[in-house]
């Protein structure tokens, strides 16, 4: 499907775009999803229709700006989360050329990285909505949709809604950037991990972690982990600590809340003994899903550590 002249035939009739190859129906979602009686309740609706004035992104692009819905698309949305922090790599991505504003009809393109090329994926923006609420990945400002729409254009290239309902973290890293991923086992981590995690971050690789145990179940432990899980590592930093230097890690949960409760969160003492610069610099205190800890914990909790970059 060719996006400009697809736009420029609806803008010609005054029509919007609705969009035959992903229809606004059941078979987009995919038939075991939901509970059948849940399947005949979603209505499709588009953001004009949800808000009296939507953009495609306001001021800038965050991974604060996801919060995970119905679907158990983390692995997704943690990949997303590290393209945020990447512009050269979102600008692949997510195409300036369209908007709620100009020549809105209706229709948006997003591009993917499939077998060695970038493939242009057209959507119509009706979002499905079951009780009022979005079945998928949900705007934290009401009326900000590149999450949501960006979403369904990777659930098109998959075939529905319900073939992102669980997947591997590293695979969305390639489809998102086209580059060479890398994944270490932090049951058996390299000697020299905290090395990687800093190199990685100053070389501006992506980054994502996930938990071990059943992606369907997703238990939250006591400690503020959730099982099962993907999640977007966002920074690595060594700061001066008592008489030494500490490696701590920064993580984000692709549910925009639900956070580490152990040394280094938010409330921690530990950042009581830090210089106050650093804690100023490196501290952001609300439950936005964000959090550090320190190298010895995230090995203790997470399974996997995956780097993706544009070059090996």
């Amino acid at each position: 499907q060719d996006f400009k002249e697809l736009r420029a035939l609806c803008l010609s009739q005054g029509l919007l775009f609705e969009d035959a190859t992903f229809p606004a129906h059941i078979s987009s979602i995919g038939p075991t999803l939901l509970p059948e009686e849940k399947l005949r309740q979603i209505q499709w609706k588009r953001p004009t229709e949800l808000q009296r004035n939507p953009h495609l992104i306001m001021d800038g692009v965050s991974r604060f700006d996801i919060m995970q819905g119905e679907i158990g698309d983390c692995w997704v949305l943690a990949a997303l989360g590290s393209l945020t922090l990447r512009k050269q790599f979102l600008e692949n991505v997510l195409p300036k050329d369209q908007g709620f504003q100009d020549d809105y009809a209706g229709i948006f393109h997003f591009r993917f990285w499939q077998y060695g090329e970038w493939v242009d994926v057209v959507i119509d923006d009706r979002l499905p909505l079951l009780n009022g609420r979005y079945l998928s990945v949900h705007p934290r400002t009401s009326n900000e949709f590149w999450p949501s729409l960006l979403e369904k254009a990777y659930a098109k290239l998959r075939g529905s809604y319900q073939n992102l309902n669980g997947g591997y973290l590293s695979d969305a890293l390639v489809d998102l950037t086209g580059g060479v991923q890398v994944q270490f086992s932090l049951k058996d981590p390299p000697p020299d991990l905290e090395e990687i995690l800093k190199a990685a971050d100053k070389s501006r690789c992506l980054m994502g972690c996930s938990t071990s145990g059943q992606a369907r179940r997703n238990i939250e432990l006591r400690n503020g982990i959730v099982q099962g899980h993907a999640y977007t590592v966002t920074g690595a930093v060594k700061i001066p600590y008592k008489n030494g230097w500490k490696h701590i890690i920064r993580i984000w949960n692709p549910w925009g809340h639900g956070e580490w409760k152990g040394p280094w969160s938010d409330d921690s003492p530990q950042w009581d003994r830090v210089e106050p610069k650093y804690r100023e610099a490196l501290l952001r205190n609300k439950d936005d899903g964000e959090f550090w800890m320190s190298c010895e914990n995230f090995q203790e909790q997470f399974s996997w550590l995956y780097i993706c970059n544009n070059t090996p």
